[in-house]
């Protein structure tokens, strides 16, 4: 089997809305999203001969998909009053509002999800909120048939 990896990243705030700790409240990070794509066997033909795929295709992609949220604030629809969001929308601020809770298992299974829709099969996806914390997302027979973006 073969494997290979890339790496992205960007920074942006978050909020859990109820959440019992500190995650209630705004916060950044630095965010690192990583893909790992396998395949048992390499190109023998054209120009990725001798390769599961280009390292740049796969890097483009997350960069693409990471340039979404960079420097934004991302939160969960209907987690702000209207009224927060128009304030901070008049105050220039960039929002990047999503249909789930923004945790680091709900942007993992995001961007698992978004790399299949540009055409790369990952086998995993990690998304780190601080250096030493992450959460990954795969899909299994299971999950795959569930698994809504």
């Amino acid at each position: 089997m073969y494997s290979l990896q890339a790496e992205a990243s960007f920074d942006a705030a978050h909020f859990l809305a109820n959440h019992p700790g500190q995650c209630r409240n705004l916060h950044g990070h630095r965010w690192k999203v990583r893909a790992e794509v396998q395949a048992a066997q390499l190109n023998t033909n054209g120009p990725e001969r001798g390769m599961l795929l280009d390292f740049a295709g796969l890097k483009q992609c997350l960069k693409e998909l990471a340039a979404q949220f960079d420097h934004k604030f991302i939160y969960e629809e209907g987690s702000l009053q209207p009224a927060t969001v128009t304030a901070l929308q008049a105050e220039g601020f960039a929002l990047a509002p999503v249909p789930f809770r923004p945790t680091a298992e709900e942007l993992a299974r995001w961007f698992y999800q978004a790399l299949q829709q540009q055409g790369v099969q990952p086998a995993k996806v990690w998304v780190y909120e601080t250096p030493k914390n992450c959460a990954a997302y795969f899909e299994t027979e299971d999950n795959a048939t569930n698994a809504q973006l």
